[in-house]
């Protein structure tokens, strides 16, 4: 019986996605790390190895760049937040502490693997890039409303829920800006002690109670 022919290794990308990509890629290092007020297209052109007229002809000028970067940015943390709601959902009715724990746990992980997100985000929050002030509506309004909503009735639907209800939206930013100041700080050391103190402090916000003494959270 003849052999198959070997598989054709996958293809290449084509140079112009390959440069657009290299684009892409410099100029959110150079948004996360110096924001768009301090970042040139003469540096992001620089740091990507092309010319400016390449830049210009794969992405246009620095605004539809910077609204590239920051759509990628909130699609991914859209599809992690789904993912981990969707976790939070199944858990909740039989052990809300866990769901909560979890969600905390997730978000904090993806800042971690991903920290140009949060360093784009509060680049934002220190008056950056003003000029493009729908991104908060667009983008992070939704993600706030989603987590808010879906915990809300979490809690709401749970037996015994005499005490005052939480104030769940202060809870989520609470979670938002410390986790974003955190991951920025980059005290890799002390992930497992802010772990744990972001787990109780949302457990305690939510009146969930508190982890156990010897749950500190993973790595």
């Amino acid at each position: 019986m003849p052999e198959s022919p070997p598989a054709s290794p996958a293809a290449a990308p084509a140079p112009s996605d390959a440069s657009r990509e290299r684009i892409v890629a410099a100029a959110t290092a150079l948004f996360a790390d110096h924001g768009y007020d301090g970042t040139s297209t003469r540096r992001i052109a620089a740091e990507a190895g092309l010319n400016m007229a390449t830049v210009a002809y794969h992405v246009g000028g620095k605004p539809d760049l910077y609204r590239e970067v920051m759509l990628r940015a909130h699609l991914a943390e859209q599809r992690v937040l789904a993912d981990a709601l969707q976790t939070f959902r199944t858990l909740a009715p039989t052990d809300p502490a866990a769901a909560v724990t979890g969600l905390v746990d997730r978000y904090l992980d993806f800042c971690l693997d991903q920290p140009h997100i949060p360093a784009l985000w509060m680049r934002r929050w220190l008056a950056d890039a003003a000029e493009f002030a729908d991104l908060e509506a667009s983008y992070v309004r939704p993600l706030i409303d989603s987590v808010r909503d879906t915990v809300g009735e979490a809690l709401a639907a749970l037996p015994d829920r005499s005490a005052a209800p939480a104030d769940v939206e202060m809870t989520v930013w609470t979670v938002l800006w410390s986790t974003h100041g955190f991951c920025r700080s980059a005290v890799r050391a002390e992930v497992p002690r802010f772990r744990a103190h972001l787990r109780a402090l949302v457990l305690r916000d939510l009146g969930l109670g508190t982890p156990a003494p010897n749950d500190p959270g993973h790595g």
